[in-house]
């Protein structure tokens, strides 16, 4: 991999308003701040949700099945590379590890990211991706003491404070 990537955590999945889309949030490890969002399947954002929820299912889901195969073919999901968008989508290889060598295998992001749910598998993304598609998390516009100084007043409000004279 020549390209240079940036490592993200896979923070969670949401439903996103208007038209109840599904998304899968992804942070930015090493510089907390740049926020990536991807539009998912309901099918995929229930997968990923379930296996950051660590819920079992009575019956193995496509995810788990595919997870059983690797693990069979005794190899493991190391990393997750988000690699190109392109045309509103979004690319990724699986770099699955059989001890010996790499193997690279092509897949849908949404895929991708719900295996690297079940693996606990590193998520990459590619740096033009993450300029073309990232944005601040605007959380992390407030400086700490703003933030604190409004846990404070929280936390010591009541309704009577509010009364009419």
């Amino acid at each position: 991999m020549s390209e240079t990537t940036v490592k993200m955590q896979l923070t969670g999945v949401r439903r996103e308003n208007p038209g109840d889309a599904f998304v899968v949030d992804l942070r930015e490890v090493e510089a907390p701040g740049r926020m990536l969002t991807i539009f998912i399947g309901v099918g995929e954002w229930q997968a990923i949700r379930f296996a950051l929820e660590g819920r079992d299912t009575s019956r193995p889901l496509t995810h788990d099945l595919l997870k059983s195969v690797i693990e069979s073919l005794g190899a493991s999901l190391e990393t997750v590379v988000i690699t190109e968008l392109r045309d509103e989508v979004y690319f990724a290889e699986l770099l699955l590890n059989t001890g010996d060598t790499t193997i690279t295998v092509e897949s849908r992001t949404s895929d991708a990211l719900a295996l690297a749910a079940r693996f606990d598998a590193t998520v990459l993304v590619s740096s033009k991706v993450l300029e073309a598609a990232g944005y601040r998390d605007s959380d992390d516009d407030q400086p700490e003491s703003v933030i604190a100084e409004f846990r404070e007043f929280i936390d010591t409000v009541s309704p009577d404070d509010f009364e009419e004279s």
